[in-house]
């Protein structure tokens, strides 16, 4: 081989090295999608749907192209509006009465943003919702693929309620309910299970369900002419309010992160 031949291929290979298009397609960066879904936007799946409908830009150009890269010094945009991944949060509140759920409220009531406002400096949002009067837990997060799968309907995620009534719950209405023999407002009520409370008043019932209809619980025993004094959420998707007082707050531990990840 000449001496202009192998410094033209070392020329060639130098080209090669300085094409500033290779990156995106190494191995290196992170999945758009999953960028946009560490940025709190919505879900992996939901966020392929907006990338080929032309919503996302990286460095101020449109793309459209499923599997692309994102590089760490990458400018993306979502509606034109400048996104970045944050660390992934997963905050359980015991939520105390006369506390809404809601990011913010024009009225100036209490939130339970309110609780949970030194939980992470990331923006994380409830998981569903309790409404005013019901405590109990209350999962934040700011992964928008896991929200996703826990509040729709087809996973049937396990909620567990403490009940306290305004009178006894007569063992024909608790098998009533149990039968799932019954409408509310001309649509079907399922009740996965329901049992009095061991050693206290037929006052006090235990009830899970994994619908997610607004203030369904209360419903139920309404429609069958009980008042609900105290209604509490014990259980939500296999987590549980031990070592948690009314009020506070913790981090989810890793493996309960990996338990809420393997539910399908």
């Amino acid at each position: 081989m000449s001496k202009q031949n192998s410094s033209r291929g070392r020329q060639d290979k130098s080209s090669k090295k300085k094409n500033p298009s290779k990156p995106q397609n190494s191995t290196e960066g992170i999945r758009l999608n999953k960028y946009i879904a560490h940025a709190g936007i919505c879900s992996r799946r939901e966020a392929d749907v907006y990338i080929a409908s032309g919503n996302v830009s990286v460095n101020g150009k449109i793309i459209t192209e499923m599997g692309f890269k994102v590089l760490p010094d990458s400018e993306v945009r979502f509606d034109n509006r400048l996104i970045s991944p944050e660390t992934i949060r997963y905050v359980l509140l015991n939520k105390p009465k006369n506390y809404i759920t809601t990011v913010e409220d024009d009225r100036g009531r209490r939130t339970v943003m309110d609780l949970i406002e030194k939980a992470a400096k990331e923006r994380i949002y409830p998981v569903g919702r309790l409404d005013r009067n019901t405590t109990g837990l209350l999962l934040f997060t700011n992964d928008g693929e896991l929200a996703k799968k826990l509040t729709h309907p087809k996973h049937d995620i396990r909620k567990l309620y403490h009940i306290t009534l305004d009178k006894k719950l007569t063992m024909n209405h608790l098998r009533d309910i149990a039968d799932d023999g019954f409408k509310i407002e001309d649509r079907r009520v399922f009740v996965d299970a329901i049992s009095y409370i061991e050693n206290q008043p037929k006052s006090e019932v235990g009830i899970e369900i994994h619908s997610g209809r607004n203030r369904i619980v209360r419903k139920i025993f309404e429609s069958f002419g009980y008042k609900v004094i105290k209604l509490d959420r014990v259980i939500f998707a296999g987590l549980t309010k031990k070592n948690l007082p009314r009020g506070f707050w913790r981090h989810l531990t890793q493996q309960e992160v990996n338990n809420l990840k393997m539910i399908k």
